[in-house]
């Protein structure tokens, strides 16, 4: 071995996995730039997990998404 390389530690690394909520949420999910779909491999599937800002916001769009539809078919009961 060199002086300019360490040596190695003979594990996988995986920096991050696909966000559940996002492949559930988005329908333009597998469209996405493969980087932008990832959240780090040991955190859960929020918008700051992701790894690129770019994932954040798309994140973030799907829960809104998610909320806006959820209060359409919210019941409004207006009392007079």
């Amino acid at each position: 071995m060199d002086l300019f390389h360490r040596p190695t530690q003979r594990t996988d690394v995986h920096p991050g996995r696909d966000c559940r909520f996002c492949s559930e949420a988005d329908p333009d999910f597998a469209k996405r730039n493969p980087m932008d779909r990832l959240v780090g491999s040991k955190l859960d599937d929020v918008a700051s997990a992701h790894l690129t800002e770019q994932g954040h916001v798309q994140h973030r769009l799907a829960e809104l998404r998610r909320k806006r539809a959820t209060l359409a078919n919210w019941p409004l009961a207006i009392s007079a």
